[in-house]
């Protein structure tokens, strides 16, 4: 069989492709406006009286966590309603249920931006805003359900292994955030030790959920890059998507090692998650033809936002896998490690994959676009990366002090003063990071934005 095929033909446009680019421009503005506020509440913690009257750091972190996460999920969105109809070759089911789905979002998104301006909290970790906006969310995923199954009608027998992460992605959130709602009745939230593991829970697998669909979105590009259908049709490929769903389903258990909880469930979790280990070793394994690939196609933006992505995986692979060991997560767990580890994969993994999928698909739609923002564009990954790299180092090292300071008993502000230096350092890295994303937003919504119709010729 040959591996490496001429890239696959590119289909024709479909009807709802303008609703999807619409999809994709929001979920730009949710990064941009995400970056300036992770950018305001980085500052804060060095100078907290930094428009603590306009905006508090209790203000600007909650609303920064919504924004990215609304960054993730509606990039993978706006990227599975262009590809949906390309994969089954018809148009879309529902076709206004992308409007449908736009509209409730947006209005849910403004609701929940003024409460936290308004200082109206009242949720968990993610979801720090009233509850009750948290049906809105739940109902403008609807659309988006009823297209993917209905368009697709997949053949789960033969069909490739992004169908099974989009659809698993799918199907989980709306499990997971219903568990994450679990805490308003009493039966969950009058027990503190069973209130917090259904809540780690249910944030765990959410994250696992994303994980799928952003996963899914980076394998089809990848496929549509190299033109290979195999990889992603093979039993290798199918064997680590089960073992990506037994995570989703069971690796949130580490979180929860300092909660008295049931043994089984912290044993469980800690089994499921040294699994991880295969897929590292499979990383390694398959470096060699790793770099292979990146001498061919590395020309290819799309590309080089994959290879970056799958250096994040690498090293944030090996930070999870070490924090999951349960006496290493005994002194790790609620130090900078654990922002590390998030911040590598929401922004070294997630954002670098969805980059990827919002750049293939403007090459595919405006080529000579792409090429004229070349230069910018390449600046914005490589400025991004490296700043990303001493923003993560920092953050280790944060967390490594805290570590020693806690094992030789030194007081909270002694070690907050020790780690000044530090916090500098994530600091002005974290705001290298926004500007490089900025280039690549800033490109994305000048190629995504609908030129005017031509004039009709005067008579």
């Amino acid at each position: 069989m040959n591996t490496h095929p001429a890239q696959l033909p590119v289909n024709n446009s479909y009807s709802t492709d303008n609703q999807s680019r619409s999809y994709l421009m929001l979920s730009l503005c949710y990064l941009l406006l995400g970056l300036l506020l992770g950018t305001l509440g980085a500052f804060q913690y060095l100078l907290p009286d930094l428009l603590k009257n306009k905006i508090s750091f209790q203000q600007a972190r909650p609303l920064h966590v919504y924004l990215v996460i609304s960054w993730i999920f509606t990039a993978a969105q706006g990227g599975l309603y262009y590809y949906l109809p390309r994969v089954a070759g018809r148009e879309l089911y529902w076709k206004q249920g992308i409007t449908v789905q736009l509209l409730l979002q947006l209005c849910t998104s403004i609701l929940i931006i003024v409460s936290f301006f308004d200082g109206q909290f009242g949720g968990r970790e993610y979801f720090e805003f009233p509850p009750s906006l948290g049906m809105g969310i739940a109902l403008s995923w609807l659309p988006l359900l009823i297209n993917f199954f209905l368009t697709l009608r997949p053949d789960y027998r033969t069909a490739p292994v992004y169908i099974w992460s989009w659809g698993t992605g799918l199907v989980f959130f709306m499990i997971t955030l219903s568990e994450s709602y679990l805490w308003i009745f009493d039966y969950f939230n009058g027990n503190i030790v069973r209130d917090m593991t259904v809540q780690w829970k249910a944030m765990g697998s959410m994250v696992g959920s994303w994980n799928m669909l952003v996963y899914g979105t980076g394998m089809y590009v990848m496929e549509r890059i190299s033109g290979d259908k195999g990889p992603c049709r093979s039993k290798t490929g199918y064997f680590f998507y089960f073992l990506g769903l037994t995570n989703l389903m069971f690796n949130w258990g580490h979180h929860t090692y300092i909660i008295p909880a049931s043994p089984w469930v912290k044993t469980v979790s800690y089994v499921i998650s040294m699994t991880e280990l295969l897929i590292l070793g499979k990383i390694i394994w398959q470096w060699k033809s790793t770099l292979k690939d990146a001498r061919k196609n590395y020309h290819h933006i799309a590309y080089r936002l994959l290879v970056f992505a799958d250096i994040w995986i690498f090293l944030n692979l090996v930070l999870a896998i070490l924090i999951s060991v349960p006496a290493l997560n005994y002194y790790t767990h609620g130090t900078h490690i654990t922002v590390a580890h998030a911040m590598g994969t929401t922004i070294g993994i997630n954002t670098m994959l969805l980059m990827a999928s919002v750049f293939f698909i403007l090459k595919t739609e405006n080529e000579e676009g792409v090429e004229s923002g070349r230069k910018t564009i390449h600046a914005g990954i490589l400025i991004s990366n490296a700043a990303l790299a001493v923003f993560w180092g920092s953050l280790v090292a944060s967390g490594i002090l805290k570590i020693s300071s806690s094992l030789n008993r030194e007081s909270f502000s002694y070690t907050m003063t020790k780690s000044i230096p530090f916090f500098k350092l994530f600091t002005y890295s974290g705001a290298a990071i926004t500007a490089g994303l900025l280039l690549l937003v800033f490109i994305a919504l000048w190629l995504l934005y609908p030129e005017p119709d031509p004039l009709p010729p005067a008579d």
